[in-house]
């Protein structure tokens, strides 16, 4: 049965302005997004999920509140968490937008506009990272995150992985080693093309709004560029750094470090919330 089904009174009530039927059904890693005219519906998919709405939507608030030269969204109406009679939601302003297709970025004039857009984002970031309204909300990133982390998916993940999967998952976890521990920008720690949202006005792209904040943290700038490089590729990416002269031998470390990661990062939030679909694409380089 379809989440337009299962929900559909709750959905009416929180979408009293469109129809069941008609609405547009998205599925993330942590929540079924459901989109109506001017708001969206977010559906945990698991108890994990659902039991970080409130932290999730105090740091939407905060974000709103900044001149970040783009939307986020905006919590309108959260509810469901503590009452076992109705599904837990949280109800978010809808951006306007779409996510760029990849084929786009063919076109020079395009590539250059969107290049200087990501790096716009970029250091709006970096600069709410010194706003003290947004420190004290956001959680910094643990000073031994990733050295946990490594220690998490051989406890948890390398039974699940072949003999060649466990030698490349060492590899990738032995390049955590020694990063540094930074705290000094607003990390989406999600940024893949899908959360980005333009709209085209005279053949070029404008940058809209960025969605889906689940893992925002106080951290390491190289995440986000990790996550830019893997959903557009390296020539992309190294305009970003050029563009807002990002450039050096300890970052492009750090960036490479980190995108080596994505995968097994994917896999055990997975395995955590319980969701088999995320945890076999995940580990599907590793078995």
């Amino acid at each position: 049965m379809s989440i337009r089904a299962t929900h559909r009174a709750l959905l009416g009530r929180l979408l009293p302005d469109d129809e069941p039927d008609d609405l547009a059904v998205r599925q993330g890693q942590f929540h079924i997004v459901v989109i109506g005219s001017d708001r969206v519906v977010c559906l945990p998919r698991t108890r994990a999920a659902a039991a970080r709405l409130p932290q999730r939507a105090a740091a939407l608030r905060a974000l709103a509140g900044l001149d970040l030269g783009f939307r986020t969204p905006e919590p309108l109406l959260r509810g469901g968490v503590h009452d076992t009679d109705e599904a837990p939601f949280l109800v978010l302003g809808r951006i306007p937008g779409e996510p760029l297709q990849a084929d786009a970025l063919n076109d020079a004039r395009v590539f250059d506009a969107v290049a200087a857009q990501y790096a716009m984002l970029l250091s709006g970031l970096a600069r709410a990272g010194t706003d003290e309204t947004v420190r004290a909300v956001l959680p910094q990133a643990p000073a031994d995150r990733w050295r946990l982390f490594a220690e998490n998916v051989r406890a948890e993940l390398f039974q699940l992985m072949s003999d060649s999967g466990r030698l490349r998952a060492g590899r990738e976890l032995t390049a955590l080693d020694g990063l540094p521990h930074l705290t000094r920008a607003v990390v989406h720690g999600d940024l893949g093309a899908e959360n980005v949202l333009w709209e085209w006005t005279h053949g070029l792209p404008r940058l809209s709004g960025v969605l889906d904040w689940d893992d925002v943290a106080l951290g390491d700038p190289a995440e986000d560029f990790a996550a830019i490089g893997a959903g557009y590729g390296p020539e992309l990416l190294e305009r970003v750094l050029a563009l807002g002269g990002w450039s050096n031998h300890g970052l492009l470390t750090r960036i490479a470090a980190i995108r080596g990661t994505f995968a097994l990062q994917q896999a055990l939030y997975a395995i955590r919330d319980g969701d088999e679909a995320e945890l076999a694409d995940g580990l599907a380089g590793y078995r």
